[in-house]
């Protein structure tokens, strides 16, 4: 099986269109589409439904996506082993949740890069489902999500875990309950955001109707908007913290039921552990247990 034309009727997969396909591969359409095509002859399957808006996988077509990202992602990985040195090297592409990536990791990710400046570090932001996703399908060597979770090809770590908080504006009344709040707009991430799920199982288990709800892509957004006294949110304590210190917003502690929320750090059971993945896991380590043992003595 011809590994150029694989990665073609993948990234065609991931594209949803051959034009597309053709742009992020710097080929001409009549080049993707006819190295498809030989692919679909080589296998003696149809690979894709041909239609008006586009093209659409077939269940064959589906099933090889799953096989061609693990045989692109195997050769990519014999390839830096064969040159591999001792010494962290290469790229490494570490995805986060907006809110982890905003408080937790700038101090690791500066200290990483100064011991390894020979790793391609990339830090890709987004939801939790999002993350997971991506590290399943190669796309990331490893994610700070929100969890745990369970999934039989991930392998998943507890490095922390949080209070979440109600956020208001600084003026706003206090609360104690989500009934004191229930007819108020909630400021939230887009979906597959694991505080947004949060805040639905609350409201679900406090048998409230579902609230006006007013999505935002950045962390930076929902503060000032909460802060203008736009609506409330649903975040951990340590992502609020310094602003409310500043005097824009308030927190609210919630029921204990609901307030904890832990962060994992998740990577494929069959991902190479290279020399710049296993030094990264040896400094978030680190990292996390410094930043453990700091709130224990402030407590």
């Amino acid at each position: 099986m011809n590994i150029q034309l694989l990665n073609v009727f993948l990234t065609t997969a991931r594209e949803g269109s051959i034009s597309k396909a053709a742009q992020a591969l710097n080929y001409a359409q009549s080049n993707v589409t006819n190295k498809i095509q030989q692919l679909e002859a080589d296998l003696q399957t149809k690979l894709f439904y041909r239609h008006r808006r586009g093209i659409t996988l077939t269940p064959t077509g589906q099933i090889l996506v799953s096989y061609s990202e693990k045989i692109l992602n195997t050769i990519e990985e014999a390839r830096a082993a064969m040159g591999e040195s001792s010494a962290p090297s290469g790229p490494l592409r570490i995805g986060s949740m907006e809110t982890t990536a905003a408080v937790w990791l700038p101090e690791l990710l500066a200290d990483y890069s100064n011991h390894y400046p020979n790793v391609d570090l990339t830090l890709e932001t987004g939801p939790t489902e999002q993350q997971i996703q991506a590290v399943l399908h190669y796309e990331l060597n490893g994610a700070f999500i929100s969890g745990p979770i369970e999934h039989p090809d991930l392998v998943q770590e507890k490095v922390l875990e949080e209070e979440l908080v109600l956020v208001t504006s600084a003026s706003h009344t206090a609360v104690s309950s989500f009934h004191d709040v229930q007819t108020q707009t909630m400021l939230v991430f887009r979906e597959g955001c694991s505080y947004r799920a949060k805040l639905n199982h609350i409201l679900q288990e406090e048998g409230l109707l579902p609230v006006k709800l007013m999505e935002f892509g950045i962390l930076e957004a929902i503060i000032g908007c909460v802060s203008a006294g736009l609506g409330i949110s649903l975040l951990p304590r340590s992502i609020i913290a310094a602003h409310e210190k500043q005097g824009r917003i308030r927190s609210h502690t919630i029921s204990d039921k609901y307030s904890s929320v832990t962060t994992m750090f998740i990577r494929r059971k069959d991902t190479l552990i290279t020399p710049a993945l296993s030094a990264f896991l040896t400094h978030m380590r680190t990292h996390f247990q410094k930043k453990l043992e700091l709130t224990k003595k402030e407590n």
